[in-house]
């Protein structure tokens, strides 16, 4: 295992003086880099599951910053195309998909085909062999419930209304799509940590909009029971949940998802999640990404402020959501050393 690795280590539960770094959309858009390359595909879908491609934009933030972990470029909705979903990516609309509106659309669904993946594994297995031997690599998958969210709709939504009013009306059937997702996304999991990934990351982005019963059945359930397996099958791969918006859960989550990290989004007081948590627990976060776009001494006191709350406990330092288009490569150049410095 790679626990010399300095992200690992944070998952371990070993504070570090300076913590290590890296950002959610790191591979991105801000990247122009990354914007020539995505103008060669025909789609996003197609740029996904072009392995070299793929492969290339997960490396391209390490050259340019160096972070201390590469994340898979990939997409959440990759599931749901294996198990037989229509899925697409309007331009500047996001995704689409053909919309589940009854019981009998989640009976319709395929099994989960996880051979559909191999583009993905290609893209980890030439991404290992290029990473430089100090940066960790993360996988990662949806949460079962903001994938679902999206399966129902068929695009996003921004109070998820849709799935909510799907799992009043056909509980049984969405407890089917839930229950599907958890298998599915285990599988899937398991696959990417056995094609080279050193830990994986659940994305449950729409948690804050379920009220507390909601978040307990849709939420809470399904990831511990996926950390559960995956802690079952993999022991020794660390796991993180980002649950975002569920501030006032996180200690009971840090309790009993049984992952080895736990993401803070941008509203979360942090101090607060210091004083709430045990201190050998690892929290990642929280940096607005709009402080990243701002830059100048506005960067600088955010930044200073989050090191100097989490110091001497396992961290690692983070945005609370991802990086933003318009956000300036000189920004996270002065971001980088400044964390750097400790």
């Amino acid at each position: 295992m790679t626990d010399d690795k300095r992200l690992i280590s944070a998952l371990r539960g070993v504070a570090q003086d300076v913590p290590p770094l890296w950002l959610m959309r790191q591979a991105g858009r801000y990247l122009p880099e990354y914007r020539a390359l995505r103008a060669q595909a025909k789609s996003f879908l197609e740029f996904c599951y072009t392995p070299a491609s793929a492969a290339e934009v997960t490396l391209q933030p390490i050259r340019r910053f160096h972070f201390d972990a590469a994340i898979l470029f990939s997409d959440i909705l990759v599931v749901p195309d294996a198990m037989g979903q229509t899925v697409s990516f309007e331009t500047g609309e996001g995704p689409r998909l053909d919309p589940i509106e009854t019981p009998e659309g989640v009976a319709r669904l395929g099994a989960f085909d996880v051979e559909k993946l191999s583009p993905v594994f290609e893209t980890i297995d030439r991404v290992k062999s290029a990473l430089p031997s100090d940066v960790a690599f993360i996988g990662f998958c949806g949460a079962p419930w903001t994938v679902a969210s999206y399966m129902i709709a068929g695009k996003g939504t921004p109070d998820q209304a849709p799935a909510r009013l799907f799992a009043f009306r056909h509980p049984a059937a969405f407890q089917q799509l839930i229950d599907r997702l958890v298998e599915a996304s285990v599988d899937y999991l398991l696959r990417q940590i056995d094609a080279g990934v050193e830990t994986v990351q659940i994305f449950d982005s729409w948690a804050g909009v379920l009220p507390a019963h909601e978040f307990e059945a849709w939420c809470a359930r399904p990831i511990a029971r996926m950390i559960a397996l995956l802690k079952e099958k993999r022991p020794q791969t660390p796991v993180i949940a980002f649950v975002r918006g569920a501030d006032a859960q996180l200690p009971g989550l840090t309790r009993r998802l049984g992952a080895d990290g736990y993401g803070l989004d941008t509203a979360l007081d942090p101090g607060w999640a210091v004083a709430e948590t045990a201190a050998n627990v690892c929290l990642q976060g929280n940096l607005d990404p709009l402080a990243l776009i701002a830059g100048g001494e506005a960067l600088d006191r955010e930044t200073d402020a989050i090191l100097e709350t989490f110091r001497g406990r396992p961290h690692i330092f983070n945005l609370g959501h991802g990086i933003l288009p318009q956000t300036p490569i000189e920004n996270v150049e002065r971001l980088v050393a400044r964390v750097r410095r400790g």
